[in-house]
């Protein structure tokens, strides 16, 4: 797997199997050049697996920049929804060894107004400064009080929803969520960024524990309802895709033998509904 998704979290389905896909074909593709065993007069472009155009048409130029082109669109959207205002737990935690409750309960008031600053921000569309604010807070607030903290995070995964910023404001929900698990209205933003990002699985499951904690939640009653057909859907095209792409392999590990897939029928036993492979010239 490679070092983008291994550094990157909630990945897709969809983006696994491309790059385990891509790093096959790469190998493949890396062994044909190095030893040919059919005839090593042919070039790395016999090889090339068909992508978003057609074989004829996509040179190994070509796949390479889309490849590049990929990985910038990657590269981008994460630094669209880079972490700046992640809060170290641990620092925090050394610093308050030395706090008498007294400076502990001061900082909660501190930490209190500056949530209330976050929220007039909030209200009038100023969702940067409510960040700001919210991360100010949570700075200040002493880690013993979970509750207070749960509700800072919450609130600042708000003000990213608003800047469409999900993917982090997935993260904001999850903390608050570890810090209070019965905590709805985190779990339902929560749900909302996963579908904002298609992260259907995880939506729904948010959803389903909502109506755990609230039974009569309307948003979510409908939501366990309209989803699993939209999963359904998403996994059968998913199935497509893998298997176009498997398809694409295996007429290039072919092709050098004058054969395709198409010389190749799969057949389900109606008895034992195994499978068999029947070879056709």
């Amino acid at each position: 797997m490679s070092d983008r998704l291994k550094s990157t979290n909630n990945i897709s389905n969809e983006e696994v199997i491309d790059d385990l896909t891509k790093d096959l074909e790469f190998s493949l593709r890396t062994e044909g050049q190095d030893d040919c065993p059919v005839n090593p007069s042919h070039s790395l472009s016999d090889f090339e697996p068909p992508r978003d155009l057609p074989a004829e048409n996509l040179t190994a130029h070509q796949y390479s920049d889309n490849e590049t082109e990929l990985d910038k669109k990657y590269e981008a959207s994460d630094k669209d929804e880079s972490d700046d205002d992640s809060i170290d737990e641990v620092s925090l935690k050394d610093a308050e060894m030395d706090l008498t409750d007294d400076q502990k309960a001061e900082r909660q008031i501190i930490a209190e107004q500056l949530k209330v600053a976050g929220n007039e921000a909030f209200k009038v569309g100023e969702y940067e400064r409510s960040i700001e604010k919210y991360t100010e807070a949570l700075k200040v607030c002493p880690l013993q009080f979970s509750q207070q903290r749960s509700v800072l995070y919450c609130n600042r995964s708000a003000a990213k929803m608003k800047m469409e910023k999900y993917k982090v404001a997935i993260k904001d929900c999850s903390k608050a969520i570890e810090l209070d698990d019965k905590y709805l209205k985190a779990y339902y933003r929560r749900a909302q960024s996963y579908e904002a990002t298609e992260k259907l699985d995880e939506c729904l499951a948010d959803y389903k524990k909502i109506l755990e904690l609230d039974p009569s939640h309307k948003e979510a009653s409908s939501a366990v309802v309209r989803l699993p057909p939209l999963i359904e859907e998403r996994n059968e095209k998913l199935k497509t895709e893998m298997l176009g792409k498997l398809k694409d392999l295996g007429n290039m590990i072919l092709k050098p033998f004058g054969l395709s897939t198409e010389n190749f029928k799969l057949e389900q036993d109606p008895e034992s509904k195994g499978y068999k492979i029947n070879f056709k010239q």
